[in-house]
């Protein structure tokens, strides 16, 4: 018998451990099925990117293709899988609809009937009738029901609020006036139709074919719903002003604070689904409607659940899709299932762009616009896709019916790149063409610059550009003081987006909200002390490094401005020398170079930021450097208004060809110098030089020196003969016509961005106290790939 039970204990012990490793096996597979999603929707992300379609595309081939593999349902999808994805799915979309209702201000129907309220209003009511009207001739559920054509209808009037701000926004037209319009009339779309659904869901009873509900139960739980939206909009500000008094931005959130205010939120998104049976997912939204969105926990919690719902649900999201819609169950064969799919595409486009059309005569809008606008608030979002598999796991429609449900909403996805690129094409048109450039610039107009920073250790010599580019105090400069802030999933997921159309967004990420206020103090100290006739602005640009340059092009243009100034991507060390930098930033700055619509200044700091720029005395020596061309003009421009301030001593070299002899290589100088271009450029080069000398040298104000030279051999030793002498080197570019003095330059550079002079100066062994400024002027020939953001249309 001891034997016995021994055995018995032993074979327990050894199934146990069985059963262990076989669990811990299945954990370990689906994990790495997981990551093998989630490399797939990148990898195709990538490949759709130069297509401009937005992630959700690829995220839903690459989910429905899986979870169609014969392999892949037969072995490894079983019924308690699909239980786990449907779970997960449920709990996903809460939290979504959730953040949803959060980030919309239910107080926009507080205030006078706006244009974007009335357009979408319109739109909806248009598309609400036509489809209405067509649906009971699509057989669209299993059995004719007119109370779920009506919820179709509603359904299809929607707009996917969050999903058409973020494809704006990555498409740039953020903020345009259509672009802000539109988020703004998505928002009002939106709620109606949200609010809408969940009213209806108090009459109608889905899980009974849309039957009506008794009306004892319409009252109880329309009485729940009704305590549970002023538990909302009373009790939760109380709770969370404290929470948020006692935890304030800075200091680490309280765990028990935590757990309380979310623990809250949970029972008031449970109240009425528990109490009332009501669904779970709108009661989720309408909560979320109504509760406050300031402070610290709103604002913790839509950055989280966006970045779960970015890097995780989205993937297992569209997996869950496949797996409830077989598509070999779609029915390709039967020409009723395409005209489902078509006639749902053209109510839910045709019905949105009637409604735009006929609101945009009334409030007078150009009708391409008003077609513009109503495509995009067709586009349909992760709700709708949710609703459209329900309807089939509930038998209401067909397995068909659902997937070509969910493929129009893809339909309306798709052509939305072709909508903005097509608004960006006759915003385009209608913008004006001119040169934006320092030589150009009107004297009596005030210097627009775009002054570009990485983070902190960029403030001091900013400050100081600031103060020497400042020239006359009237009219001044207008800086505008750029963060360049890299997107990263962390800070994506920090980012809140502003429903009413309003200036984008806000990053609430602490690290880059901490790193802005010391960019924004040392600047302000600078102004409070020595701001006279500087005007400052703090803006950011926030994109991945691949699309930095446009969003720096786009403020530039969008600002008129005729001066961008970039830090350069290598940083000074302890010893003197530059480190290797960082590479990203420096592709950041050769795409604008090559894209800019104005002038562009890339600044190697070595010892500007450490200067202290007085006033009253002479405290940096600076020198411009004058070979000829276009890119020289401009830094000789720019140099004028250096020579302004009365801590600057400039001085100005201007290299000069010296062509004597009968050898070989001078009859070549001589040739090539005499050539049609070569003159007229030498002859506006003149132009230039004799106006500036003229306005500084004639008077004293800066000192000149010439320096004849045959070769670029003695272009080199020149400037290298210079270092120790100058704290600050201004030079162009390039842009210089057959110029005999830096030919055979380019073959020595280290940093092509920097031009064959800049490279010099910028050299590891030369000088670790001299920082230069490399100046490239605008020219028309480099028209800039995108538009600028705040452009006008409508």
């Amino acid at each position: 018998m001891d034997l016995w039970n021994g055995n018995s204990a032993f074979k327990s012990f050894t199934n146990a451990a069985a059963c262990r490793t076989t669990t811990l096996t299945t954990v370990a597979l689906y994990m790495l099925g997981f990551f093998f999603i989630v490399f797939l929707c990148n990898f195709l992300h990538i490949l759709l990117r130069n297509l401009s379609q937005p992630r959700i595309i690829s995220e839903s081939i690459v989910g429905l293709f899986l979870s169609n593999l014969p392999i892949i349902r037969r072995h490894t999808i079983g019924e308690e899988t699909e239980k786990t994805f449907q779970y997960i799915v449920e709990g996903g979309m809460i939290l979504h609809m959730f953040v949803v209702g959060l980030e919309i201000d239910p107080h926009i129907f507080l205030h006078l009937p706006s244009k974007e309220a009335k357009v979408a209003c319109t739109g909806v009511l248009t598309t609400f009738v036509m489809a209405s009207l067509v649906t009971p001739f699509l057989s669209i559920p299993e059995v004719p029901n007119v109370t779920f054509n009506l919820c179709l209808s509603v359904i299809l009037s929607d707009t996917a609020y969050p999903l058409l701000t973020r494809i704006i926004t990555d498409l740039k037209i953020g903020k345009s006036d259509i672009g802000r319009f539109v988020v703004s009339a998505s928002v009002h779309n939106a709620l109606v139709s949200t609010i809408l659904i969940s009213f209806g869901f108090i009459i109608f009873d889905p899980s009974k074919g849309f039957a009506y509900r008794r009306v004892k139960d319409v009252f109880i739980m329309a009485a729940v719903l009704v305590i549970e939206i002023v538990l909302s909009t009373k009790l939760t500000p109380v709770i969370m002003n404290w929470v948020n008094s006692e935890n304030p931005d800075g200091k680490p959130m309280k765990g028990s604070h935590l757990v309380l205010a979310v623990a809250y939120i949970v029972m008031v998104c449970c109240f009425s689904p528990i109490l009332a049976n009501y669904n779970s997912v709108l009661s989720a939204f309408l909560a979320g409607v109504f509760m406050p969105r300031e402070g610290r926990i709103a604002k913790m919690m839509i950055s989280k659940v966006n970045y779960f719902f970015t890097a995780i649900f989205n993937p297992l999201f569209f997996f869950w899709v496949g797996l409830e819609a077989q598509l070999s169950q779609f029915g390709a064969a039967h020409i009723g299932t395409w005209a489902k799919l078509i006639f749902l595409f053209l109510i839910a486009t045709a019905g949105k762009v009637i409604g735009s059309w006929v609101s945009g005569v009334m409030l007078g809008f150009h009708w391409q616009d008003s077609i513009a606008i109503g495509l995009l608030l067709t586009i349909k979002g992760h709700f709708h896709v949710y609703l459209a598999i329900m309807t089939s796991t509930m038998k209401l429609t067909s397995i068909s019916t659902s997937i070509a449900m969910v493929f129009m909403t893809f339909l309306t996805i798709i052509y939305t790149p072709l909508v903005v690129a097509n608004i960006i094409e006759r915003a385009r048109k209608r913008s004006p063409t001119q040169r934006m450039a320092l030589q150009w610039l009107n004297p009596s107009n005030e210097l627009h610059v775009l002054l570009c920073v990485h983070g902190p250790q960029n403030v001091s010599s900013a400050i100081n550009l600031m103060g020497i580019t400042r020239g006359a105090a009237d009219p001044g400069i207008m800086v505008y003081a750029t963060d360049m802030i890299e997107l990263t999933d962390r800070i994506a997921a920090t980012i809140t987006h502003h429903s009413e159309g309003g200036d984008s967004v806000t990053v609430t990420d602490p690290t880059v909200v901490e790193m802005r206020e010391q960019i924004t103090n040392g600047i302000n100290a600078y102004l409070n002390d020595d701001g006279d006739g500087i005007s400052a602005k703090r803006i950011f640009a926030l994109s991945t490094l691949n699309s930095m340059h446009q969003d720096v092009c786009i403020l530039a243009e969008d600002l008129m401005v005729s001066l961008i100034i970039l830090p350069f991507h290598k940083q000074q060390e302890a010893s003197g020398r530059l480190n290797l930098g960082h590479s990203g930033f420096r592709h950041v700055n050769r795409k604008i170079l090559r894209h800019a619509p104005c002038s562009v200044g890339i600044l190697v700091d070595r010892g500007l930021g450490s200067t202290i720029v007085s006033r009253t005395s002479i405290s940096l020596h600076a020198a411009v450097i004058f070979i000829g061309g276009k890119d020289d003009r401009e830094a000789l421009v720019y140099a004028g208004r250096v020579a302004r301030h009365p801590g600057v001593k400039l001085t100005v070299i201007r290299f000069l060809l010296e062509a004597t002899g009968d050898s070989v290589s001078s009859r070549i100088t001589i040739a090539k110098s005499n050539t049609t271009e070569h003159q007229e450029e030498m002859k506006v080069d003149d132009e230039c030089f004799a106006d500036f000398y003229d306005r500084y040298v004639a008077g004293g104000h800066v000192a000149y020196m010439e320096k004849y030279l045959v070769n670029s051999g003695q272009t080199f030793s020149t400037l290298r003969s210079l270092e120790g002498q100058y704290g600050l080197f201004i030079v162009g570019r390039g842009g210089r016509v057959n110029s005999i003095l830096t030919v055979g330059m380019n073959d020595w550079e280290e940093c092509p961005e920097l031009g064959p002079i800049g490279d010099i100066l910028s050299a590891s062994d030369f000088s670790v106290s001299a920082s230069v400024m490399i100046i490239q002027q605008h020219s028309l020939k480099g028209e800039l790939d995108g538009l600028q953001d705040e452009f006008s249309i409508m």
